[in-house]
């Protein structure tokens, strides 16, 4: 890049206007990736914990729904199960994290206890406790895809502030001193040149004196 500069003081001017730009660009892109970091690695612990306490949940119901499908078969499970016992709706928007707009999925329905959408003769206390487990989970299932969901848009923007960073640290930055290096030998060769011209115009009018 050096070589293809036309080494003059406005050239020099400008390269250093855009340095201190860089430089001042470089280090709020610094500070921007460590705070996602940050904000992501709290996220990402939000995430373990409510990912450990569904899968408990969701294992535990889905062997009572093998016991209660061994105890009736899988046939009266499902037509136990043609309706739903909660009714979900949930209420969706979006917040801004470090200029990243994630989503917000709200859990909106009934806070009261989940309705068996079944009689009892003919379904057994395991069939109950299943359904009852899945209406209870559903909430933490949802704030789940919400948190996951902000931790892949989050990773993806600290990847893309990574990338800029050392574009900028090992790329564009070295290059602009470099050339800001080269255009300065080359005028202060030119200086030097210049003052020995001078210096020989000097001596030739002396001597034809």
């Amino acid at each position: 890049m050096a070589q293809h500069v036309n080494p003059t003081r406005m050239e020099l001017s400008r390269l250093k206007k855009r340095l201190k730009t860089a430089t001042r660009g470089h280090k709020l892109l610094k500070d921007k990736r460590d705070e996602m970091v940050r904000r992501f690695m709290l996220i990402i612990r939000r995430d373990k914990e409510l990912r450990e306490q569904v899968e408990a949940a969701l294992g535990a119901a889905m062997g009572r729904f093998a016991v209660a499908s061994a105890q009736m078969g899988e046939e009266s499970v499902a037509e136990a199960l043609l309706y739903p016992a909660r009714e979900a709706r949930v209420k969706t928007g979006k917040r801004n994290i470090m200029s990243v707009d994630v989503p917000t999925i709200e859990y909106a329905g009934s806070e009261e206890a989940a309705d068996l959408p079944y009689g009892f003769a003919f379904t057994s206390s395991e069939l109950d406790g299943a359904v009852l487990d899945l209406a209870a989970v559903l909430p933490q299932l949802i704030e789940l895809a919400e948190v996951e969901k902000t931790c892949n848009m989050l990773a993806d923007e600290i990847e893309k502030t990574r990338r800029r960073v050392n574009a900028l640290e090992h790329v564009m930055i070295p290059e602009m001193e470099q050339t800001i290096r080269y255009i300065t030998m080359k005028l202060e060769e030119n200086e030097r040149a210049n003052l020995n011209r001078l210096m020989k115009v000097k001596e030739m009018m002396v001597q034809e004196q």
